[in-house]
């Protein structure tokens, strides 16, 4: 098992690519928030970009990963929404597409203990 160091670099690193990735390439991003939420689609890509860029720097630095755990497992709970709503939207795409939007819902929950783990495990300031 790797160590909590580890498994909080590896989630800053994959935080930092999603985060840059709601920026450069929005889209797709977009065509995932859910019709009910007020505001525009573009305006929740990039909050969520920034929300995910800063928690990203909060895991990569020691002084802040507690805190940066915490905030990684909430942001996992948070767009969990957007992950039903892409299996409600792809319902109709060929069973491949089907099959991958019904399996990032339970990838969520690993993704919410690590961050968990993450910020227990961090040393406090």
């Amino acid at each position: 098992m790797a160590t909590t160091t580890t498994t909080a670099n590896l989630m800053a690193g994959a935080l930092a690519l999603m985060g840059t990735l709601h920026f450069a390439r929005p889209a797709p991003f977009d065509g995932l928030v859910p019709d009910e939420l007020p505001g525009s689609a573009r305006t929740w890509t990039y909050a969520s970009g920034v929300a995910e860029l800063a928690v990203a720097a909060g895991l990569a630095v020691p002084a802040t990963r507690r805190a940066a755990g915490w905030a990684a497992a909430g942001l996992f709970v948070a767009v969990f929404p957007g992950n039903l709503n892409m299996v409600r939207l792809w319902w109709d795409r060929p069973l491949g597409y089907r099959l991958i939007a019904i399996a990032r819902l339970p990838l969520q929950w690993p993704m919410i203990r690590s961050a968990l783990r993450v910020a227990r495990a961090a040393e406090v300031p």
